[in-house]
């Protein structure tokens, strides 16, 4: 597995990404469509803010992106495949950008997590100190906001063979 930045060339591809992980946990499809601008990646914001795609064998499999929202550093995505779910996948990207988040001088970023992936984030040492409430439709959902303290980490003793880029 390679991890390298994303480019602007791949919008189309990580947003069928995000779509086929978010579809992994069998959503409503109108639940699916009232989350089509969040999950559509569009070539400008790859280029403004770190996305960095994970290959195996030069097909892409997953990704994330970092970027500040209301000045805090945040992990805005992370998807991966269905199929290469509980792979190593996902702990290989997330070990990535706890990399790019300190190199880039960040103390800590924040995660707005799917319910469904909350363990994963916990597992790798976010924390929950809150949690968002949202209407779709007549629906409410929360979802849990865990924050990832870098300094906090220990991703040195379990970084995966990957080839970072």
């Amino acid at each position: 597995m390679q991890i390298e930045r994303a480019s602007p060339q791949d919008a189309e591809k990580l947003t069928q990404i995000a779509f086929a992980a978010k579809r992994h946990w069998s959503y409503p499809e109108e639940w699916m469509e009232s989350w089509r601008d969040a999950l559509t990646l569009k070539p400008e914001s790859i280029t403004s803010h770190e996305t960095h795609v994970a290959l195996i064998e030069d097909a892409v499999v997953g990704f994330y992106a970092l970027e500040a929202r209301n000045g805090r550093p945040e992990l805005s995505h992370f998807w991966v495949l269905p199929e290469f779910m509980g792979r190593g996948v996902g702990r290989a990207l997330f070990c990535h950008a706890v990399k790019r988040a300190r190199t880039l001088g960040f103390q800590e970023f924040e995660i707005e997590s799917d319910p469904n992936a909350e363990g994963f984030y916990q597992r790798l040492g976010a924390r929950r100190i809150g949690t968002r409430l949202y209407s779709i439709g007549q629906d409410k959902r929360q979802l849990p906001v865990l924050i990832y303290r870098i300094s906090e980490g220990s991703f040195e003793s379990v970084t995966p063979a990957t080839r970072m880029l």
